[in-house]
Parts: C-alpha cells; sequence; structure tokens
C-alpha cells in the first residue's frame, strides 16, 4: 500500500537525536578524551564500559585513540600507561580486532617510555620487530623511532644497531633524528667506526643538520675517542680518486689523522672558502655508480618510448663521439624570448652560447641536439645553412630524428658524459616526473647551466661553486652545515671539524668532481689520472702537513 505523501519509509526512517547504540557513550567519551588529549579519563571510561553487564564491542579506531592517548600521556596524570597500553592490547586481541600499523607503533611508543622496566626497550623492539609475522603489517619508520631512543637513553650500543639492521631488511630509511640517535650511541660508546659509518649516512640523508644533532657531533669530535680515531699516514692518490669516484665532497676511506680535533662554528665565503680553516668546499655531484644508474634509467625509459633504433643509433654515435664538455638544448636557446611579432628560431642566440662555451673551454665544441624538423628549415636560409655545416663538420650537432623527443637525447647525453647541460628548462614536464629518481635534484643542482643574454652575447650561470652538504676533505677534515631558515646561504652556519687546523692551501680547489665554478665535470674526473702519472704509477704515503 502506497504511503501518505510526505510521510517517510520505516525502512528510511533516522533514529530520533538521543538515541543510543551499544557503544556510542564510550565513543562519545573517547572522541571527547582525544580531544582534550585526557587518557587517565579514557582509560576509567574503558574499565567502566567494561566492567558492566552490557560490554560494548570496540571498533579498531576506538583501540587506536587510546593507544594514542597513552602513547602521549603525562606520566603525572597516568603513572602506569604502559601496563594501561598492556591491558587495552590484550582485550584488543581477545576480541578478534586486527591491530594496523598504527597500534603497534603506539604500543611500542608507551611501552618503550615505561622507566620502570629495564626490559621496556628490548620489549618494544620485539613488537616492531614482530608485527609483520604476527599481524600481517609492515612497520614504519616511526615505529622505529620510539625504540631507537630507548636505547639511546640506555646507552645500548649494540641494540641500537639491531634496529638500523632490521630498519634496513625492512627496506625503512632513517631520518636525521634516527642517525642522530644512532650517532650519539655510537658516541658515547666510543665506537668510531660506527660513527664514521653513521656521519656518511647522515650526509646522504640529509644536507644540513638541526641543533640536537650539531650538538651530538660536537661532543663526539671534543672527545678523546675522535682524537684517538684514525691514521697519520695514507695514500693520498687513492683518497683523491675516492672522492672523484663519490662525485666530490667525501672519500669514505675512514679517518684521516691522528690528535685532537678543532671545532668551531663558522660561515663559509661566496666562493666556498671557509672562514674557520681556509679550506675551498667542493661542489659535490652523484657518484660514478649513480650516474651510471641514471644514465641506465634514461635510457631504457626512452628506449620505450622512443623509436628504438633511433635512440639505440644516438647511444652509439654518443659513444664513438663523446668527448664533451657541454651539451646544449638548442631549441630552448632559439626560442628563449622570442614570444614577439618578429620573434621565431633565433639561431644568432644559440651561436651566442656556442661561441661562448667555446671561449670558456679553449676552443672546444660543445654538442648542440636540435630536432631534425628544426634543421630542414633552417638549411633554406644561406647564412644559417653556412653556419649548421660548420658545426656537423666539427661534430658539433645532433639532429634527432622526425617523431623523437629531443629532450631524451640532450638529457642523456648529459648524464652519460658527465658533463654540462645548458637550459634553462626547468625539467619538471612528464618525461622528467617519470624519471623519480633521487639522483635527478642533486645531478641537476651540479650540472644544469642556466643562461641569458647581454648586448647580444650569452652570459652562462654555471652551477654554484659549492654544494651546502655535509663534505669530508681529502685532508681528514669535515664541513657540516647547520640549517638555515632564511635560505640565505650567506648566513648558513656551518661546523668546521679539523685536526687543530692543519688545513693547507686554503685557495686550492680539491681535487673532486666539479669543484670549482669553472671546472667542468669531467675535467675535473680526469684529474687524478694526470695525477697518476705525474707520480709515475706510484703510491703516496705520508703525513697530512706533506700533502700537496
Amino acid at each position: 500500500m502506497a504511503t501518505a505523501a510526505g510521510a517517510s519509509s520505516p525502512a528510511r526512517r533516522r533514529p530520533r537525536r538521543g538515541s543510543k547504540g551499544p557503544n556510542s557513550d564510550l565513543s562519545r567519551t573517547l572522541t571527547d578524551c582525544t580531544r582534550r588529549g585526557d587518557a587517565a579519563a579514557a582509560m576509567a571510561a574503558f574499565d567502566s564500559a567494561l566492567s558492566g553487564p552490557d560490554a560494548p564491542r570496540l571498533l579498531a579506531h576506538q583501540y587506536n585513540q587510546l593507544f594514542h592517548l597513552l602513547a602521549t600521556a603525562d606520566a603525572d596524570s597516568l603513572p602506569n600507561a604502559a601496563a594501561a597500553a598492556r591491558r587495552v592490547f590484550s582485550h584488543m586481541l581477545g576480541s578478534g580486532a586486527s591491530p594496523s600499523e598504527a597500534t603497534i607503533t603506539s604500543l611500542a611508543r608507551v611501552t618503550a617510555s615505561d622507566a620502570s622496566n629495564p626490559a621496556a626497550a628490548d620489549e618494544a623492539f620485539d613488537l616492531v620487530a614482530t608485527m609483520r609475522d604476527k599481524y600481517g603489517v609492515a612497520p614504519r619508520l616511526r615505529s622505529y623511532s620510539p625504540v631507537l631512543a630507548a636505547f639511546r637513553r640506555a646507552g645500548e650500543a649494540g641494540k641500537a644497531y639491531a634496529v638500523d639492521a632490521h630498519m634496513e631488511a625492512s627496506a625503512v630509511a632513517p631520518e636525521e633524528p634516527e642517525i642522530a640517535a644512532l650517532l650519539d650511541v655510537s658516541a658515547k660508546a666510543g665506537d668510531a667506526d660506527k660513527v664514521y659509518e653513521y656521519m656518511h649516512k647522515l650526509s646522504r640523508t640529509v644536507d644540513c643538520v638541526g641543533e640536537e644533532t650539531a650538538e651530538v657531533l660536537e661532543g663526539w669530535f671534543r672527545s678523546g675517542k675522535a682524537a684517538m680515531a684514525g691514521k697519520a699516514e695514507w695514500d693520498a692518490c687513492k683518497v683523491k680518486d675516492a672522492i672523484v669516484a663519490n662525485g666530490g665532497g667525501c672519500h669514505r676511506l675512514g679517518w684521516l689523522g691522528t690528535g685532537p680535533w678543532t671545532v668551531q662554528r663558522v660561515r663559509v665565503g661566496g666562493d666556498g672558502q671557509c672562514e674557520g680553516c681556509g679550506c675551498r668546499l667542493a661542489c659535490v655531484d652523484i657518484d660514478v655508480e649513480e650516474t651510471q644508474r641514471f644514465a641506465d634509467s634514461v635510457a631504457g625509459l626512452a628506449l620505450q618510448r622512443e623509436t628504438k633504433i633511433n635512440f639505440s643509433q644516438f647511444q652509439e654515435w654518443l659513444e664513438e663521439h663523446g668527448a664533451y664538455e657541454a651539451i646544449v638544448d638548442g631549441a630552448n636557446i632559439a626560442l628563449y624570448q622570442q614570444n614577439f611579432a618578429e620573434g621565431g628560431f633565433s639561431l644568432t642566440q644559440l651561436d651566442a652560447v656556442v661561441t661562448e662555451l667555446r671561449d670558456r673551454y679553449n676552443g672546444k665544441w660543445p654538442l648542440v641536439v636540435l630536432h631534425n624538423k628544426r634543421i630542414a628549415k633552417l638549411m633554406e636560409n644561406a647564412s644559417n645553412r653556412h653556419l649548421i655545416e660548420t658545426w656537423r663538420a666539427n661534430g658539433a650537432l645532433y639532429t634527432s630524428p622526425i617523431g623523437s623527443n629531443d629532450d631524451w637525447y640532450w638529457l642523456y647525453a648529459a648524464i652519460r658524459l658527465n658533463c654540462l647541460l645548458v637550459t634553462n628548462d626547468e625539467m619538471r614536464d612528464h618525461i622528467f616526473e617519470l624519471l623519480g629518481s633521487s639522483f635527478f635534484p642533486k645531478w641537476k643542482q651540479r650540472h644544469q647551466v642556466k643562461y641569458t643574454f647581454s648586448k647580444g652575447k650569452a652570459v652562462l650561470m654555471m652551477p654554484p661553486p659549492y654544494s651546502s652538504e655535509i663534505q669530508e676533505s681529502e685532508m681528514g677534515s669535515w664541513h657540516v652545515p647547520m640549517e638555515e631558515k632564511s635560505g640565505d646561504d650567506r648566513a648558513r652556519i656551518w661546523l668546521c671539524i679539523d685536526r687543530t687546523g692543519h688545513c693547507k692551501h686554503p685557495h686550492e680547489a680539491p681535487a673532486a668532481n666539479g669543484v670549482v665554478q669553472d671546472v667542468s665535470p669531467t675535467e675535473a674526473s680526469h684529474g687524478c689520472e694526470q695525477r697518476r702519472a705525474e707520480h709515475n704509477g706510484g703510491s703516496l704515503t705520508g703525513k697530512r702537513k706533506d700533502r700537496n
């Protein structure tokens, strides 16, 4: 029978306001306690609800509300938070609710903070280490952090290393707070090798450090254990080779030098010279292996999206002709600021950039990459034809074939040849998004040369003369940049860490991959080969004061 107009069907009628479900009172209380951060009241409501004749069934998110409150509870208001969390967890498992990563993480956090239990940190680590096997959930970085902090407080270096190993096995990468904890526990244990390992892990993770991490580093380098760590003699050329292979900025061969360290908070000049020790900082590149993986990644994507035979031919051509200091994105330069009535494809601008590069590199030609359709049109003009034929005759031009995207060509060439790339392209469109590589921003900072024009002359903006990141010199000193909220590198404070100020030759650029503004990556990478020839293949050992 039809219902009267405007009447509601019983199946669709909403409950009256104020009606109660089996879990509504507890739910409202937990939500209110979560908003106020009142763990004690939440536990009182939980215990009261479960003691009644109609004990409600909690939902998974309500258990998580309780765990979150307990993990952040103040010890004065709820001194037995860990015991309460164990009770809640036992009820959760008994009710058949499935723990999530957030559940175990909060439980581990409250467990690890239990000062009354000497085994609390071990119990918390066991929770995290077994969560995948027991409950099918993967740990995250936040799962490990409270466990590491607990072992740090207890000075349990070996157990902290076990947490680090488990993180690595779970493909969880530590961030600065976790590495700072590992550094601190290693320093207090006097484990110089571990401090060295974690300093390099820190350098690969962050560009600059916060105050807490800086204080940990200062504490280590001012210690007696740090003064004893190191060697008085080393193979200088081996160290220089390692710096080149690592992209500049570090050698990773262990502590160099002996004796106490001098630790200063200083600034670095615009040319990269440290105001403390006088050393020149490096412009750090990705290392040799990373460069190869990056080039392979770009080539793999290009071969998927380009006509395979075309790109393969380019790779073969590059192997035969690849001795360039710079690759030029021809279209980007020729179309620069040409959006006016008489504007077009300016070969004059492109020639100005080529001329400037030849002047900079003693007549050596760069490689201009241009699309074939551009060349066909340009060849219709006699003066253009002469210039293009000159470039071709000198191996300075590669024309990408019809149907191709020339971005793949100039990008691959610059990475494969480890040289500069002249373009104002911000490299943010879809093909660069495909790369998804952690190498890309660092590579771009080191290799991209932007340009402008002044009175018809090209003005090249070379990569910065030094990198604001942790650096280890071939003389054994360290430079660690601290966070600078203003973003102004001139105001940035650095930790200058040296063996009693023995850094020599402050105006000499470090032997690394692309250290100074006017030295290209390929020039720098050839440097140690030349040094080996000068030493007739023999190794050089000696104290640091004997270095040149």
